[in-house]
């Protein structure tokens, strides 16, 4: 058997809670072998920490714990890559696409907060002037 780890050494090295390990457990993202009494221990393997790396990895891409399961269980399995690959480019196009919609309308909102703020400045200058006379 290759190398192990505790739900607590998987949790300190990525920054996590117990609680999210075993949420991420629960999405079927990660499937620790159990050990001691009643299988209370779990025990992770270098393919649980690979999984939950790229689950990590595609929460900071944006992308939904169901989409990631998805993508990194298509990559478990041995068929051909070609059909994974299109897949993940196809969730990258989609998110990506979700993301400059956001953007843009962020940029929107700021550009009208921009002319909120002339237009505050103006008035103010305004009253200024006039109260200075």
């Amino acid at each position: 058997m290759g190398t192990t780890y505790t739900i607590s050494d998987l949790a300190r090295e990525f920054d996590l809670t117990t609680r999210a390990m075993r949420f991420y457990e629960d999405m079927g993202l990660l499937q620790p072998e159990r050990s001691g009494p009643a299988g209370r221990n779990r025990v992770y393997s270098a393919r649980d920490r690979t999984r939950l790396k790229l689950t990590l990895r595609a929460k900071r891409l944006g992308l939904s714990l169901t989409e990631a399961r998805t993508l990194i269980d298509m990559y478990d399995s041995p068929r051909d890559t070609v059909p994974q690959l299109k897949q993940f480019l196809t969730v990258l196009a989609q998110h990506r696409s979700e993301l400059e919609d956001q953007l843009a309308e962020l940029q929107a909102n700021v550009d009208e907060v921009k002319a909120h703020e002339k237009e505050a400045r103006a008035l103010l200058a305004r009253s200024e002037k006039k109260a200075a006379k």
